[in-house]
């Protein structure tokens, strides 16, 4: 056996206990038989995991930003946390809301929020754990409170965030979009389907996608990333994008060759792929500002 295919299978392994709500101590027993020993077994899962301790690409006291974390109320009766950046200086922009992963908001979704304000936007993060207390710091106690949230109610909840985020400086209107990363990925195309023509544009990163007969109800403009490696989301996804085009709605879709389901997340090194993530963030920036700026 390969160390590539050691890898690839090991991916596999902790794909399906972060997606599929399966225990840890199943992915313990599975990663020892194969890695050998469980001391192998536990630095293969620290490689893949996201580690909450790597470093940020843009500083959390980046002196071009401005950042916050409070409460804001989406709507009567919707109150959410939310991470809050912007560029420093004075002026109007479009808005952008960021779009967690399983695992909640973690302090590499607050890094992705700077790195969308350093690009020109004014951003929130969600915690779309909020109703159940926020994000805790047990990864796999956010993957268990992610399963049990009423999904309707965060596709509402993330629907009136957009009218929120609606209104710029004194009041003025503005347009908003949506990026996303696997659970939120999904999220995006749920989003996009809800709020209509109120949504300015949606990028999802290997998002598992809706039913392809719901790509007739898309009135936005959509950017869909996927991992050429990503099985499980390519199920779903080659179907949606063929329903999109079929229907003639905008979409853009691009498939990365030989990387993983992740492979944007930077504290996860095993996934993360430089190359691809760059290119990526690159097309989803001009992108957002193409159909977001007036």
């Amino acid at each position: 056996m390969t160390d590539e295919t050691l890898r690839d299978r090991a991916i596999r392994l902790y794909d399906a206990f972060t997606h599929e709500h399966r225990d840890r101590r199943t992915l313990l027993r599975q990663m020892t038989a194969l890695a050998g020993s469980t001391v192998a077994a536990e630095a293969l899962i620290a490689g893949i995991a996201a580690s909450p301790a790597a470093a940020a690409i843009v500083a959390a006291d980046d002196a071009r930003l401005r950042v916050r974390k409070e409460r804001f109320a989406a709507a009567p009766g919707t109150q959410l946390i939310g991470y809050f950046a912007s560029p420093g200086a004075a002026g109007t922009r479009p808005a952008v809301i960021v779009v967690h992963e399983n695992r909640g908001l973690t302090p590499h979704i607050e890094d992705v929020a700077r790195r969308l304000a350093l690009a020109g936007f004014d951003v929130v993060a969600p915690d779309f754990l909020t109703p159940q207390g926020g994000t805790p710091t047990d990864e796999d106690k956010a993957r268990e409170l992610i399963a049990k949230a009423d999904y309707d109610a965060v596709i509402a909840a993330a629907v009136a965030t957009i009218g929120y985020m609606a209104k710029g400086a004194k009041g003025a209107p503005r347009k908003v979009g949506i990026v996303g990363f696997c659970w939120g990925g999904a999220l995006v195309n749920r989003v996009a389907l809800a709020a209509g023509a109120r949504l300015g544009a949606g990028v999802s990163y290997y998002g598992p996608a809706p039913a392809p007969e719901e790509a007739a109800r898309v009135q936005v403009p959509l950017m869909l990333h996927y991992a050429g490696k990503d099985a499980r989301v390519a199920k779903t996804a080659e179907p949606w994008v063929a329903a999109l085009k079929a229907a003639g709605k905008p979409v853009e879709a691009f498939t990365y060759p030989g990387v993983d389901h992740a492979f944007n997340n930077d504290t996860s090194p095993q996934r993360y792929d430089k190359a691809a993530a760059d290119l990526a963030w690159g097309r989803t920036t001009a992108f957002l500002h193409r159909h977001l700026d007036r």
